[in-house]
């Protein structure tokens, strides 16, 4: 059993491949193995959660997920501890190794009631599993509303009821009083509880392959872990490590491209130009004289990084065929994006960046996706892998769809990554700035696109994740500060 956390490098594998994998090793093994070992595993994990528990309650659904819930059961009553089962379903048409489990479980005198307990220690939810494709309703739904209201852990078998493994859309409206969350998943680590309502519905997520190697089916996305410290060389200067033009700051706005600024050159940047587009605007920054603020018309792109949109407002439209044109490397954020997803020429431009070896990289919230796409924010949201796919290909770019479990995929078909960093903390004006500007900087030191904005997602949440919890809150200004190189 392995704990995954944002330093884990895996493969994650949607529903179809999941079942492909799981039929080929149930075919290798006696008859209700599989079943038999992911009881056992979450049996395990619920004594190592609440090992002091008199009672728990483990809710069973009408397939192999209760069946795995059973054998839990079975398991848990033999070590000495108090699991009661409430079962919905017809005990007839159960599968025959759930219905196997469930004469375990009798056997062994698990107690076996027609409704929850009045107080349990720990929930085990085992009602609905990767194959449920309706949300829960009637008793189901309230037992989950009463075992996620109920302030206490709640384990997850495989995937929290009601939750899309392959999207993480969760249709399941539970209230999130759950004093803490753990989700159990088996054979294949799944998309959908990393990204979307996944990483907040499934919590602290443990994985068990159940002794079976998954190896031959290609993966649908994966988990990147922690980038390799880059050192640098003492016999390096600035010109090493690049430059950054950071073209934005409309009237008004002029924070968020100084913020762009600030975390290319926190992040390693050799030199970072500021052309705001607010002509009224100072041309220096007395917190930060490093950067050098010029008339964003007058800094030759040709050769340089280029962060386009941070608080670029309307103006940055006039600013983007040049951009377009001339950047060596680009990264478009914010109304950059807008202004392109309104102007089919810009769009034109943009995709023939990729035909020409020009590398981009785009950085949309899930709105600023819509309106590319063509679509609302909901669309996006309910299948965020797709969206960063649909992204990549139609604009040939490398797209870094942001938000929980930021997504980030190419257009040549490689597996999309999915970013376990980051947390609400990042939810404040300007931490967008801050990515665009960190992405900027590792194209400036000649990155590959992709990988550089993988890591740059990296390491933007893992500043979030690891800020004192008795601090401050953490503002974007503090996080470009932070950007590490």
């Amino acid at each position: 059993m392995q704990r995954i956390t944002s330093a884990t490098v895996a493969n994650l594998f949607d529903i179809a491949a999941t079942r492909r994998i799981e039929q080929s090793a149930a075919s290798a093994l006696a008859a209700h193995t599989l079943m038999q070992r992911a009881g056992l595993a979450v049996a395990r994990l619920a004594m190592a959660i609440a090992p002091h528990a008199r009672t728990i309650w483990i809710a069973c659904g009408p397939g192999n997920n209760g069946g795995d819930g059973f054998e839990a059961a079975a398991q848990l009553q033999n070590r000495g501890f108090a699991p009661v089962v409430t079962f919905v379903g017809d005990e007839n048409r159960l599968p025959p190794d759930a219905k196997a489990s469930l004469r375990r479980a009798r056997d062994a005198g698990v107690i076996f009631a027609p409704h929850p307990p009045a107080d349990f220690e720990l929930a085990i939810d085992a009602l609905l599993g990767i194959g449920s494709t309706r949300p829960p309703e009637g008793v189901m739904a309230e037992w989950l509303q009463r075992m996620h209201a109920a302030a206490r852990p709640v384990l997850s078998v495989d995937v929290p009821s009601g939750l899309n493994a392959d999207t993480g859309a969760l249709s399941a409206a539970a209230p999130h009083a759950a004093s803490s969350r753990f989700c159990i998943t088996f054979l294949t680590l799944k998309p959908g509880l990393f990204t979307g309502q996944g990483r907040d519905a499934a919590g602290t997520v443990w994985f068990d392959d159940l002794g079976c190697d998954g190896n031959a089916e290609p993966p649908t996305a994966r988990l990147m872990g922690a980038p390799k410290e880059r050192t640098r060389t003492h016999a390096s200067h600035k010109g090493s490590y690049g430059d950054v033009a950071v073209i934005g700051g409309a009237r008004g706005m002029a924070g968020a491209a100084l913020l762009a600024g600030s975390a290319a050159l926190h992040a390693g940047a050799g030199r970072v130009y500021v052309g705001l587009l607010d002509p009224s605007a100072a041309l220096i920054d007395t917190s930060q004289p490093e950067l050098m603020l010029r008339d964003a018309q007058a800094i030759d792109l040709s050769g340089m990084s280029v962060v386009c949109g941070c608080g670029g407002g309307t103006e940055v439209r006039a600013a983007l065929p040049r951009v377009l044109a001339t950047a060596a490397a680009l990264v478009l954020d914010a109304d950059a994006l807008n202004a392109i997803a309104t102007d089919s020429a810009l769009q034109t431009q943009l995709a023939s960046r990729a035909r020409r070896g020009k590398p981009t990289v785009i950085t949309p919230h899930p709105l600023e996706a819509a309106r590319l796409l063509g679509c609302t924010a909901s669309d996006i949201q309910s299948d965020r892998l797709a969206a960063a796919r649909q992204l990549a290909s139609r604009f040939g770019v490398v797209a870094v769809l942001k938000g929980s479990g930021t997504v980030i995929a190419d257009a040549n078909g490689t597996p999309p990554v999915v970013n376990t960093t980051g947390n609400a903390r990042l939810a404040t004006a300007g931490t967008g700035d801050v990515l665009a500007g960190m992405i900027g900087a590792a194209l400036a030191a000649r990155q590959p696109a992709f990988e550089a904005a993988c890591e740059a997602a990296w390491r933007h949440g893992r500043i979030a994740d690891t800020w004192p919890a008795d601090a401050a809150p953490l503002t974007a200004g503090t996080l470009a500060r932070r950007a590490p190189f």
